[in-house]
């Protein structure tokens, strides 16, 4: 089989190491892709939202499916073109996406299908959304309602916080023109949930938990991720059931009675708080670190989930994939982002890779090649993932490999996975 991977990540590296894995995969091309997923599969330099190009490629290559990685492509509607094309394709459609593109749509969704999750209220003025703000006990929890690459959130300490956030948000329109849900502000550990959705069949993955801030301690801005790892001791089998009954499932139905069915990945970002488990956010593809450190335990052929998911959503009936196989092994992952991440950062410094320990991977998160050398060409950069038969071996791996990567303009948190490990 031939499959068509958009993206250009972290998360599409590791999607394109689980398809290399296939015995039924052929070929593999990844647009845009970058300098480490180029060593699996043939990159093609189409940006992930130029839909109607994606398409022509597809149709040319003879493609049998395409695999979406970001939301982007997802909220440019190119599950849409390509069923309208007759291709298959795994991933939401754009009505489907709003679950992710659309924070006030996902808060009504959970509201009205009794789904726990934070009151909220949305607001397009600024000054509204201050006085608001400030009439209520800090800290607030402000969002962009709508798609900004894992950066739309502010977790506002006091009032000239959300006053920054607010103006950033509204009247500065960093993300584009729209509104603002702010949140009541929930107390607990955060955690991740994944699974692969066909309309109202949920296959779950394993749990992970995230690392948002930029410095160790959980201090500084939040990122798109700094690193990710698996086995969570403070999750228990009770709350991982009530996650995947009350929240996954249930989104999974609410969206299919609402006519937009899901047919990709449910994210689901939730937090555990003294009063359960509650919903933090939900996206409509796979998270990224997560998924670095997630897919590696994949001991099922990714190939027949991605292909009976897609089926289903053209041919109703067709064949569900086989009971997922997962290993019981624990990974975990480091980010190694450029300085000044996330906010004003260069690129174009040379990287250099040594050997790694047994038992890890470097996932390139924005690198690329120049005059056959390694550049940083992103944010976020590599990250190091390492799998294990313990959490304390698989730290000390995945550490062992940072430290075989040199670049002067790299940064990384030294206390990932520090919830399970104090």
């Amino acid at each position: 089989m031939k499959v068509l991977v958009v993206g250009g990540g972290g998360r599409e590296h590791a999607i394109v190491d689980a398809l290399s894995r296939s015995p039924q995969v052929g070929r593999i091309f990844c647009a845009p892709g970058n300098a480490g997923i180029a060593g699996l599969a043939e990159c093609v330099p189409i940006k992930d939202t130029e839909v109607d190009r994606l398409l022509e490629f597809a149709r040319k290559k003879g493609i049998d499916l395409t695999v979406v990685g970001p939301e982007a492509a997802l909220a440019a509607g190119i599950v849409d073109a390509f069923r309208a094309a007759g291709l298959r394709i795994f991933g939401h459609t754009k009505a489907a996406t709003r679950i992710e593109s659309s924070k006030e749509f996902a808060k009504v969704l959970m509201s009205r299908y009794d789904i726990p999750t934070a009151s909220y209220r949305s607001f397009t003025d600024y000054r509204e959304a201050l006085d608001y703000v400030c009439s209520r006990p800090f800290p607030a929890v402000l969002k962009y309602d709508g798609l900004a690459a894992g950066k739309g959130v502010v977790i506002a300490a006091d009032r000239s916080e959300a006053e920054a956030a607010l103006k950033d948000m509204l009247l500065d329109a960093s993300f584009g023109k729209g509104k603002v849900v702010v949140e009541d502000w929930l107390e607990g550990p955060e955690f991740s949930f994944m699974a692969f959705v066909d309309g109202e069949k949920v296959y779950p993955m394993p749990l992970s938990q995230d690392h948002k801030r930029a410095f160790d301690g959980d201090k500084g801005p939040n990122t798109g991720g700094m690193g990710a790892y698996t086995q969570l001791p403070f999750i228990t089998e009770e709350d991982e059931k009530f996650a995947l009954d009350n929240i996954l499932r249930k989104a999974a139905h609410a969206m299919a009675a609402e006519g937009c069915p899901l047919s990709g990945v449910l994210y689901g970002g939730l937090m555990k708080t003294r009063q359960g488990i509650r919903v933090i956010e939900f996206n409509a593809r796979f998270g990224d670190p997560e998924t670095e450190v997630v897919l590696p335990l994949l001991d099922s052929d990714i190939f027949d989930i991605f292909n009976a998911v897609a089926s289903n959503a053209v041919c109703p009936g067709s064949a569900e994939p086989a009971p997922l196989k997962w290993s019981t092994d624990v990974t975990m992952g480091v980010v190694l982002a450029s300085k000044g991440y996330p906010g004003h950062y260069e690129k174009g410094a040379g990287i250099e890779i040594g050997e790694s320990p047994a038992g890890t991977s470097v996932y390139h998160m924005g690198t690329a090649l120049k005059d056959g050398g390694l550049m940083t060409a992103g944010g976020r950069v590599l990250m190091c993932v390492a799998r294990a038969s313990s959490l304390e071996k698989a730290r000390t791996a995945a550490y062992g490999c940072v430290g075989s990567i040199k670049c002067d303009n790299l940064f990384f948190r030294n206390d990932i996975a520090h919830w399970a490990l104090k």
